[in-house]
């Protein structure tokens, strides 16, 4: 009734406009009451499907009733002319196909509250009912046959000579019992199962598109709910998709259910391998066991599937081969937009994958080269066999022999130059998508490792200053404490540095300046020690780790970290205390001993800079205790001249080494003078000067007197004339 208006052939058969338009009137029917009507699945679905039940079962028990016949009357129970066991295996190794639409149940359970045990009763039900549904269905259709048939096998087979009603087994069945009522019950439930098949397979495609535009696998427009809080996009989708197969011919059908039934092999035999590898990690036996049973067992059916010919007649339709191709070249295509959108990189990590997807498009390309050479052989040696009989066609049969034979051949070499033409641009799409999908995921790797290397550096990155932070530290410190355990240290030293000033400066002049501060602190220690790393481990502190060069001028270095301070209280700059300790080979038996080592020198030599004018944190404090405001603290700071004495009890000492100078001064401080501190002649002639009322001895090293490119007895002469005061050397 529907074939009318040749549209064209395909692969031979032929496709009519009134098939296509009825297809397409279906899925955009459905589809527009799915996208609009809640009610639809919750009550349209349950009527029919008790429509579909009731109406086979119903025909079925009326066939039982009315059977005159005995069981042995229904034989042969299998087609003479093959095994019964290959029969058998025949229709269990297609099974695959028959369990696809049974993930609607699981696809829609999230819009239901149903537990885990439900959902499992549920699917085994379901799969228990339509198990018997189609045993009543084949059963009805061999209880009757015209009356010209010797048995359901003459009838089946020749059932091409049949019209109408004679020419469908189970409505002649139905007919035969109930008559045109019988008729009507069976076609209302196989109208009942049509829709309910376009129904759920629209729910259940929309579902796994909803759930997969939510993981970013589509896009995420299809993830999007409409005002009836249904996946209305992702109902299109599937329409969109579903109605270019209206145009490949009905025929085409049995292509895509082969092609399906292979599919559902992969699918079920990876959802068997991921169980068992989850079951695994959960050492959970029994999944374990299944999941390895269901694996094998897919395993046997893809490879009866891929090898059927080898097994007996069954075998797939060569177009299946060819349209299988198809599909997996478009899949790598599509993969190619799930890796480029994958931003959590869950997708193209093992190649082993892609080689394998690669194999299985070329052993599918063998399969249906050697199947459409068989069919062109086959179909020549027709064609020769009526030539030489003379029941050819006559434009065959008018061909001299040499014309015809050399016609055959042109024929067999354009078949095979047709296929090695398709073969290789498949191949070559399908190597082509593997090249790029695999410079993409090579991209993402080295972008994922660059993200990863700057995370890790800002991880251990102080954001102030740029240092190394304390946890960059801490993990420095593990690596030298391990080095030690293994007695493979090379020689290190350790400075511990502290900033002075730095809560003045917070206090009077605001945190930003005091972060200033800290930053200027941070690159004088880098400019001095230029080889080593800067960690920065508290608010003030900062620590170096010394090696190699360096190390080589350590203590040339701290004296230099030492005058910038002292000049830096005269200038205002950053004044920075430092210590320094070496490691010592067998006596230190940890990274905290000569870091411990290191922070008591620091402290020592904050005490010197204190003397020298610098403010520490505790003078800040006593200050900030004593109701002193911050920016009146003084601590001798300032310029030489500017260094007012506290008592007359003062001591002049002129040194260029501050070990010395810390020396003197606790020696001094036990005998209660006040010292004063010049690093060079120059400093010492400015404080005589201002102060020589004051200062009652003078100690200095002759030798910093030609800092002022003085020669001793000038020297000596130029601090005789400012007054008489005791010296020594």
């Amino acid at each position: 009734m529907l074939k009318f208006g040749h549209l064209f052939d395909l692969f031979g058969y032929g496709v009519c406009a009134g098939e296509v338009l009825l297809t397409i009137t279906a899925v955009i029917v459905i589809t527009f009451l799915g996208t609009r009507f809640r009610c639809l699945a919750m009550y349209a679905m349950p009527a029919m499907v008790w429509i579909f039940t009731g109406g086979i079962t119903f025909c079925f028990g009326a066939a039982l009733l009315g059977y005159d016949g005995s069981l042995s009357s229904m034989s042969p129970g299998f087609v003479p002319d093959s095994s019964a066991l290959s029969q058998a295996m025949h229709i269990a190794f297609i099974s695959p196909w028959a369990f696809i639409g049974f993930e609607s149940i699981t696809h829609s359970a999230e819009e239901f509250s149903f537990t885990k045990d439900k959902l499992y009763q549920i699917l085994v039900a379901s799969v228990l009912t339509s198990t018997a549904l189609y045993i009543f269905v084949t059963l009805l259709s061999i209880t009757a046959y015209p009356e010209d048939c010797s048995g359901w096998l003459d009838y089946i087979q020749n059932l091409n000579r049949y019209s109408g009603i004679e020419g469908l087994p189970a409505f002649h069945a139905a007919h035969h019992y109930l008559g045109d009522f019988g008729v009507a019950v069976l076609m209302a439930a196989l109208l009942s199962l049509v829709l309910t098949s376009l129904i759920c397979n629209l729910r259940s495609l929309s579902r796994l598109f909803y759930a997969v535009a939510r993981d970013d696998i589509l896009p995420g427009s299809f993830a999007r709910l409409n005002d009836k809080q249904l996946p209305a996009n992702a109902m299109i989708l599937v329409a969109a998709l579903s109605i270019p197969v209206a145009f490949v011919g009905r025929t085409a059908i049995g292509w895509i259910v082969d092609v399906t039934t292979l599919g559902a092999t992969m699918l079920y035999g990876f959802v068997s391998a991921a169980a068992f590898k989850k079951a695994r990690m959960l050492k959970s036996r029994m999944e374990m066991v299944t999941g390895a049973i269901g694996f094998a067992v897919m395993l046997a059916f893809g490879t009866y599937l891929m090898f059927s010919h080898l097994f007996g007649d069954f075998h797939l339709e060569t177009e299946t081969y060819l349209l299988l191709m198809v599909w997996t070249v478009l899949g790598f295509f599509y993969f190619r937009w799930v890796i480029k959108n994958d931003k959590s990189r869950r997708f193209g990590k093992a190649i082993i994958v892609w080689i394998a997807l690669l194999a299985l498009v070329i052993f599918v390309a063998i399969i249906w080269s050697k199947r459409v050479d068989e069919q062109s052989t086959n179909e020549s040696v027709r064609v020769i066999q009526e030539y030489y009989h003379g029941t050819a066609e006559p434009a065959v049969q008018s061909l001299d022999e040499e014309t015809f034979i050399q016609a055959q051949l042109d024929h067999i070499h354009h078949i095979d130059a047709t296929n090695t033409l398709i073969i290789t641009i498949l191949f070559v799409l399908d190597l082509l998508a593997l090249l790029i999908n695999h410079m993409s995921m090579e991209k993402w790797e080295r972008k994922a490792v660059a993200e990863r290397d700057q995370a890790k550096e800002t991880a251990l990155k102080d954001p102030l200053t740029g240092a190394k932070n304390k946890h960059a530290f801490l993990q420095k410190e593990r690596e030298i404490n391990t080095a030690i355990t293994e007695g493979r240290t090379e020689n290190f030293a350790v400075v511990v540095c502290d900033v002075n000033g730095l809560k003045m400066i917070n206090d009077t002049k605001g945190h930003k300046a005091g972060d200033e501060y800290i930053r200027q602190s941070f690159m004088i220690i880098c400019d001095i020690f230029q080889h080593s790393p800067v960690y920065r481990i508290g608010g003030d502190e900062f620590v170096v780790i010394m090696t190699g060069r360096d190390y080589a001028i350590r203590q040339a270095l701290l004296q230099t970290l030492h005058d910038s301070s002292v000049e830096n209280i005269a200038k205002g700059g950053a004044v920075i205390s430092g210590g320094v300790s070496d490691y010592i080979p067998g006596k230190d038996p940890s990274f905290h001993n000569v870091f411990g080592r290191a922070d008591n020198l620091m402290y020592e030599e904050k005490k010197l800079l204190r003397k020298l004018g610098a403010v520490t944190r505790e003078d800040a404090e006593r200050a900030a205790e004593a109701g002193v405001p911050a920016a009146n603290v003084r601590t001798n700071r300032g310029s030489a001249a500017e260094r007012t004495p506290n008592s007359k009890r003062h001591i002049l000492v002129v040194k260029d080494r501050n070990v010395n100078l810390m020396m003197l001064d606790n020696i001094l401080q036990e005998q209660e003078y006040d010292v004063l501190y010049a690093k060079d002649g120059a400093d010492a002639m400015d404080l005589v000067r201002h102060h020589r009322e004051d200062i009652a001895i003078v100690l200095l090293d002759l030798e910093n007197l030609k800092m002022l490119h003085l020669n001793g007895e000038h020297g000596m002469k130029a601090l005789h004339d400012t007054r008489e005061i005791p010296e020594t050397d």
